[in-house]
Parts: C-alpha cells; sequence; structure tokens
C-alpha cells in the first residue's frame, strides 16, 4: 500500500502504536508530524525513523488541549503543504478500581483520549477539507465495549467509548466533506504501556497471562494494529466511515 506524497498527522508518536504507526506509513512513503507530551522522546523517535530529518517533524504538548491539535496540524500545512490523514493514538491506561478513582485520574483519562481525539480532530478538518477529503483513523479499545475483571478500568472505558460515540457522530457530519472516519478497538496489545504499572521483569508473564483470553491463542503486538491503521487511511477503505473495526484476536466474538 502507497501513501507517497500524503501527509500523516499522529497523536501519541513517541511510542507505541503511534511509534509503530509513524514508521509504517513512512515506509509506505507518506511524510508524518508526530504529537507527545514528552519533547525528547519524539525527538529519539524521529531520528530513528527519518535520520535525514526530512520526512518527520515534531510537536511536543498535551493533545488534551485545543491549542496542541491546531499547532499539529499547522506544523503539517507549514512543513509538508497539506494533510491527508489524522491518527489518533495517544492514550493512558493504568488499572485501578472504580472506589480508588481520584477527580485527577478521571480528567486525565478525559483529557487525553476524549478532548485529545475531539480537539486534533476538529483541528484537522479545514486542511483535510482542503484537500477534497481525507481520513480521520481512531485508537479505541475493546474495554469500551468489554469490561474485564482482571483489568478495572473504569475511568479509561468511559474516554473510550466516548472516542467509539465519537465516530459515528463525525462520520456522519463530515460525510459530505468527504472526510471518512473510523475507529479500530484493540483487545490487549503488547506496547509501553504496561510498563507504567507493571514491573519490567514481570511483564512477559503478565502478558502471556492475557494469551488464552483471546480466542486466537495471543496478545496482540503493534503490528497486528498497523495493517488496520494503514487500511482505513488508504483507498481501500474509500466508502467505509463510521465503523468501530475490533481487532482483538476474536475476544469480541466469544470466548474460549
Amino acid at each position: 500500500m502507497s501513501f507517497e506524497g500524503k501527509v500523516v498527522a499522529i497523536t501519541g508518536g513517541g511510542s507505541g502504536m503511534g511509534r509503530a504507526v509513524a514508521a509504517a506509513f513512512l515506509e509506505s512513503g507518506a511524510r508524518v508530524v508526530l504529537n507527545g507530551r514528552r519533547e525528547p522522546v519524539l525527538a529519539d523517535t524521529a531520528r530513528e525513523l527519518d535520520p535525514s530529518g526530512k520526512r518527520v517533524r515534531v510537536v511536543s504538548g498535551d493533545i488534551g488541549r485545543s491549542e496542541t491539535g491546531e499547532r499539529l496540524v499547522a506544523a503539517a500545512v507549514s512543513a509538508f503543504g497539506g494533510l491527508d490523514t489524522l491518527v489518533n493514538a495517544a492514550g493512558i491506561f493504568a488499572p485501578k478500581a472504580f472506589v480508588d478513582h481520584v477527580e485527577a485520574d478521571l480528567d486525565a483519562y478525559l483529557g487525553t483520549i476524549l478532548k485529545g481525539t475531539f480537539f486534533a480532530s476538529q483541528a484537522a478538518v479545514p486542511a483535510l477539507r482542503a484537500r477534497g477529503g481525507g481520513a480521520i483513523v481512531n485508537i479505541g479499545s475493546m474495554w469500551a465495549s468489554q469490561a474485564v475483571a482482571a483489568t478495572p478500568s473504569s475511568a479509561y472505558s468511559a474516554a473510550k467509548a466516548g472516542v467509539h460515540a465519537l465516530t459515528k457522530n463525525l462520520a456522519m457530519e463530515l460525510a459530505p466533506l468527504q472526510i471518512r472516519v473510523n475507529t479500530l478497538a484493540p483487545a490487549v496489545v503488547d506496547t509501553p504501556v504496561y510498563r507504567a504499572f507493571v514491573p519490567e521483569a514481570d511483564i512477559p508473564k503478565v502478558l502471556a497471562s492475557f494469551d488464552a483470553f483471546h480466542p486466537l491463542g495471543r496478545v496482540g503486538t503493534t503490528a497486528d494494529v498497523v495493517g488496520a491503521v494503514l487500511f482505513f487511511a488508504g483507498e481501500g477503505a474509500r466508502w467505509i466511515t463510521g465503523t468501530v473495526l475490533p481487532v482483538d484476536g476474536g475476544v469480541m466474538a466469544g470466548r474460549v
């Protein structure tokens, strides 16, 4: 699949799924603009993905603030002449019992995940419209549709459910502009997010304990998610909008 000449903005692009998506778009010929909170991480990722420095730009900042989304889109237009695809991949995840959540926890999930998707998408519309249309691809979650006792995630799930609902609303509103809006809903995927609450030495064992949770017998990898992102961004999905696609090893199909 070729994205030669296309411009892609990616939130949460410094690590995990966002970084993997950026690498795939670059390999397919695109130019990318990465957003994340941590400037040093973004800078390192940009150098690793594009040592030439010609095809990657970075915009650090809290994507839950509207001006960060505006700066992200402005950077794409200024550096590369426009925007064809926005990938909303920014997220946080740290299981915690519902009764233990405090206001700051909920604010963080809603800010990064829901407000981040909302404001970045809002900022992207004029640039996508100027190209005659384009794609917004969101990273949702299986947890938005399925609670998991082993990973209590009420605030996270609520924020991701908001992304799923936003997907359908934006698909309807933006269809006249030929802007397609779709979402992936992954189950357990091996990304650095688990290192925020699981000791490094324990991660292989913890992730392996979820293998049987997936009918296909294993947790996902970022490569499993990337293909679906590129599909939704590409010409093969030109008549698809408003879809929430499970990319979950079969979890939502049933239980083994």
